[in-house]
């Protein structure tokens, strides 16, 4: 079992900036401390929801101020990047951390982000896949083109190159890890015929999540993948963790806090067409998610994720530690994570 923390950089109501950035970096410093295996980053654009607008910057930094645990992004929107400047930035943290670094990647939403990034809707809804394999053309050849409708361009020199990674402890050759964020059947192909490993949200439970990682492994095994990859594959599944004495005191303490970030910051997203979007409701989904995960006590919180992984086959986990809005609170959760949760999975 392999769990990490869901890091959002997450603004509170009555917060700046700069206060949920620091706690990112604190409780990212307290995972490290505490066992932890990884810690997921966000990326986020004009909205409170989270205020990390680079989830590689940040990723550099940690990796920076860390010694062994394992730092990716949860994900980086490819509509918002070029994908070859994303690339560059994956192999040089891949070469420069020793191999700790892995590459999350996602279509994002409709926002107002692809307007003012240039990429428009037409990456949001059809440039998916171009974009993905030229990332991944990227980290694993040594020379590329551009020859997609989006991207072309003359072959380039891949350097650095993200397989020419020295022997180390924990290191791999092969370049760095990338994990597709998987929210309908036709993406969770799209990550299967390329053998990439999926990462599902926080929003879905158990019984949906089993289903996307069987369609993982019939398209995967369709595609000509091997057994032993397709059987291998280290799926990573969000969700949400608070740690207490208390059967009930640790989903007390989110229902308090959650819903007024959750009102706050998904209400801020603005659609880059104007379509109609519901919003849900912040109190309804916050219980919904202390209902799926390990949010209670040290026992509680390790039997919903081993259940998690039992139902699912999933035994990676990024899980949202900053629901308390709080810094000391915070960093308190991830340290029970790892002191009074850990023990009980081995």
């Amino acid at each position: 079992m392999r769990i990490g923390t869901f890091v959002l950089a997450a603004q509170f109501p009555g917060q700046g900036p700069g206060e949920a950035l620091h706690r990112a970096v604190r409780s990212t410093e307290a995972a490290e401390e505490s066992g932890l295996d990884s810690v997921w980053l966000a990326e986020h654009h004009f909205v409170p929801y989270g205020v990390c607008p680079s989830a590689t910057t940040l990723a550099a930094l940690l990796l920076g101020r860390t010694r062994r645990i394992r730092v990716g992004t949860a994900v980086s929107v490819l509509p918002n990047h070029h994908p070859v400047a994303l690339a560059e930035q994956a192999a040089l943290l891949h070469l420069t951390s020793g191999g700790r670094f892995s590459l999350g990647v996602g279509r994002g939403g409709p926002w107002v982000d692809l307007e003012v990034f240039g990429g428009g809707l037409g990456a949001y809804e059809n440039g998916f896949p171009e974009a993905l394999d030229l990332v991944l053309d990227w980290l694993r050849e040594p020379r590329v083109a551009g020859r997609g409708e989006r991207f072309g361009f003359r072959e380039v020199a891949v350097v650095p190159r993200a397989d020419e990674l020295l022997e180390g402890p924990g290191s791999d050759a092969s370049g760095p890890e990338t994990v597709v964020a998987c929210t309908s059947p036709k993406t969770v192909r799209l990550a299967a015929a390329r053998a990439l490993p999926m990462l599902l949200g926080m929003h879905c439970g158990d019984e949906e999540k089993a289903e996307m990682v069987a369609l993982w492994r019939t398209a995967a095994r369709e595609a000509g993948h091997p057994p032993e990859v397709v059987e291998g594959a280290a799926h990573v599944s969000a969700g949400v963790a608070q740690i207490a004495d208390g059967a009930g005191d640790a989903t007390e303490q989110l229902v308090k806090t959650m819903p007024g970030w959750l009102r706050q910051g998904l209400d801020a997203h603005v659609t880059v067409d104007g379509r109609h979007r519901v919003m849900r409701d912040p109190v309804a989904y916050t219980e919904l998610l202390c209902g799926l995960h390990p949010v209670g006590t040290p026992r509680l919180a390790a039997d919903r994720l081993a259940a998690t992984a039992e139902r699912t086959g999933i035994t990676r986990f990024a899980l949202l530690v900053e629901g308390s809005g709080d810094l000391a609170a915070t960093e308190e959760n991830v340290r029970r994570l790892g002191a009074d949760v850990l023990p009980l999975l081995t």
